[in-house]
């Protein structure tokens, strides 16, 4: 069953997980703060993503400026494409994303036209959801959010609608930093921002939102895994474009091809994991892979991690084969080198092309400056000035645009000890807001009147709390060192000392702290504790020393009754 989402939205703001930004001037759709427990369980879910790709699977993290100048999206395509279509009330005045007008009519009406989803909305009838008043033809919206960089006449310039970007202009020194060897990864966790038409569903569609995105650079005719054969029996849902729901072994999906290849399987394969990991319901998760309407062109196959939450099924996670699209997008427009190098084991003589100076066209239009021209169209790779009008190359800093009259991409035949590739990118792009609401969703419980969340120990904001029975006596004293020692152990404590320990109980639970240390009069005669958990709300006695030990190994997965002696 569906919960209400507002029920969930509800207890954020209260506890500290999330607040309306900007709430005392009555705040802006798509923007939330991440309050102390948000903010913690935020941090959590990164770093447990870092160890996953960066320290398992060995790619480096970069970290890049939010802001970029306009040619990097001209050449991304984000300026002329990254658009969605809206509606406008006339009556009101209020906007609306127009494929979601349309939920329940088209099975994807984001793949439709404007026209075609006009007519779609026109002859269902649809009206303002606010009002009820008539809608305008859908008309199209540029996501991106526009600025300037420096006064006066700056350069046009937009915020990040993806970290992705930063990657792949910067793949040259990855690819340098990484000897010089394919397959290289890059990761980068940071904002993006994307001025949505209409967001109405809490973190799950936001106007600045956080991204955990990987990209891959791979052999183009090598897609092959060293590490899926130690996953290839593992079992996935998936929901193929085409033919019924399954869950499969990975190995089986590849060799159906209903997965393209074994690196888009294994990275699909670690993406299930993480989401296991973290505390996500297997039962409320799949892998759909898009339809063909939706399907970006450049992209061989593309898979979304889905989960069900109180808004239906939500992408969380795109795992795509983007093919070398993004590396020679950048390529072609900016004129940089961004190939990789693949050394034979013997020179071969190869038929080749290379990029020739017209010096007779050069001359007279550069002058001077013909002579470093020339060399530097020679160092282009051919990919580069193939069939173009222009290529722009750099001359002592300077930018320099060329026209195809100065040069041409001629054959030759060389003896070559290897060859220029431009990469493949394999992209698993994770949404971390929608994963934290998706498992507050899926970790939200109720028992007797009290709300429980059932966090992992991995990702809890609070590990355990801390009290005193009594706020007297010593107890206070003891309860605090027993707090010191965890904190100066890396435990993330807290102490309470404030109402009856029921209530206590109560609010750590309803945060998802896993367990709780409770000292009292026994404490003082015999030198233990009480331990609670907080989903079985069993307890156990431990020594005092040993409460630090015993808080580790439960938030790192032991049971709770391994805790327990004979006696016990």
């Amino acid at each position: 069953m569906r919960m209400d989402p507002q029920e969930l939205l509800s207890l954020c703001k209260r506890r500290g997980f999330l607040w309306p930004a900007y709430d005392i001037y009555g705040s802006v759709a798509g923007l939330y703060d991440y309050g102390p427990l948000g903010a913690a369980l935020k941090n959590n879910i990164e770093d447990h993503w870092r160890r996953l790709y960066v320290q398992g699977e060995g790619f480096q993290e970069i970290s890049c400026p939010i802001v970029a100048p306009e040619p990097v999206f001209k050449a991304s395509g984000h300026v002329d494409a990254f658009s969605d279509m809206y509606v406008e009330c006339t009556k009101c005045g209020e906007t609306f994303r127009a494929d979601h007008l349309a939920a329940g009519l088209h099975a994807n009406p984001a793949s439709l036209g404007e026209d075609e989803l006009g007519k779609m909305l026109r002859e269902s009838g649809v009206l303002c959801p606010e009002c009820g008043g008539g809608l305008t033809a859908p008309k199209r919206f540029n996501l991106m959010f526009k600025t300037s960089i420096g006064a006066g006449r700056g350069k046009t310039a937009y915020l990040r609608p993806e970290t992705a970007q930063g990657m792949f202009v910067n793949f040259s020194q990855v690819y340098r930093y990484g000897r010089e060897k394919l397959p290289v990864g890059a990761v980068q966790i940071g904002r993006a921002f994307r001025n949505e038409i209409s967001p109405r569903q809490g973190l799950i569609r936001l106007r600045e939102l956080n991204m955990m995105e990987a990209e891959l650079f791979v052999h183009p005719e090598d897609k092959s895994w060293p590490k899926f054969r130690d996953v290839r029996a593992e079992v996935v849902p998936l929901v193929p474009n085409k033919g019924p729901p399954s869950s499969v072994a990975l190995e089986e999906a590849v060799k159906a091809g209903v997965i393209r290849n074994e690196v888009l399987a294994y990275f699909m394969w670690l993406t299930y994991k993480f989401a296991l990991d973290i505390g996500l319901d297997p039962k409320r998760l799949r892998f759909r892979q898009h339809e063909s309407t939706e399907m970006a062109h450049y992209a061989s196959d593309c898979w979304d991690l889905e989960a069900e939450i109180g808004y239906g099924w939500t992408e969380l996670v795109g795992v795509a084969d983007r093919g070398c699209f993004d590396v020679k997008a950048h390529l072609d427009h900016s004129g940089a080198d961004l190939t990789s190098f693949e050394r034979y084991d013997e020179p071969r003589e190869v038929e080749m092309e290379v990029v020739k100076p017209n010096f007779g066209a050069l001359g007279p239009l550069f002058k001077d400056k013909s002579k470093l021209i020339a060399e530097a169209l020679s160092k282009l790779p051919a990919e580069a000035a193939k069939d173009q009008d222009k290529v722009t190359v750099d001359v002592e800093g300077e930018a320099l645009v060329v026209p195809s009259s100065c040069y041409e991409v001629s054959k030759r035949k060389e003896k070559v000890s290897g060859r220029k590739l431009v990469p493949h990118v394999i992209e698993p792009s994770y949404g971390v807001d929608r994963l934290l609401f998706s498992l507050l969703d899926h970790v939200y419980s109720k028992k007797d009147e009290y709300i429980v969340l059932r966090l992992k120990g991995l990702v809890a904001p609070i590990k355990v709390g801390v009290f005193p029975l009594m706020a007297r006596d010593g107890l206070g004293e003891i309860a605090t060192s027993i707090f010191d020692s965890l904190v100066k152990a890396g435990i993330a404590a807290y102490y309470d000392d404030s109402g009856s320990i029921g209530r206590r109980y109560a609010r750590m639970d309803e945060i998802g702290t896993p367990c709780c240390v409770t000292v009292d009069y026994d404490t003082k005669s015999d030198g233990t504790v009480t331990v609670r958990d907080r989903d079985s709300a069993e307890q156990v006695r431990v020594k005092k020393e040993e409460v630090a030990e015993v808080v580790k190994a439960l938030i790192s997965g032991a049971s709770f009754e391994s805790l327990r002696s004979p006696q016990d």
